[in-house]
Formats: C-alpha cells, structure tokens, sequence
C-alpha cells in the first residue's frame, strides 16, 4: 500500500491535548464532530490509528480515503 491521505470524523469536539494524541492529522471542528485528517502510510498505521481513537473512548463516525491536496 502506497501512503495516502484519510479523513477521520470522530463525534464530539477534541480537546487540544487528545488533537495532539493523533500528531501529523489536522483537525478542524465541525458541528458536533471533529474532522481529522492525515497522510497514513500503510495499513498497520491506519489500524494503530483507529486503535488509538478506541482507546481514547471516541466514537468513531467515518474513515474514508480522500484525493491529496
């Protein structure tokens, strides 16, 4: 798997310090949610990624691969 570009919505507005759990991902906030997104450079770290949301106890909305700007 070539690296790639994801969004990941999340429900809720993340706090600076949780933001700061996910590292290179931008977040912007929307209604109700937070929108991260992120270069993820293969599937292991896609998967550590939505392991580290679980732990955090987030409630995952959508990931979905998305065009590089």
């Amino acid at each position: 798997m070539a690296p790639a570009d994801y969004e990941i919505r999340v429900k809720g507005r993340l706090s600076d310090s949780l933001s700061y759990a996910f590292g290179d991902f931008t977040a912007a906030v929307k209604p109700a949610e937070t929108v991260m997104r992120g270069e993820v450079r293969d599937q292991s770290e896609l998967h550590g990624v939505l392991e580290r949301i679980q732990s955090l106890g987030l409630e995952l909305i959508e990931v979905r691969r998305v065009e590089s700007d």
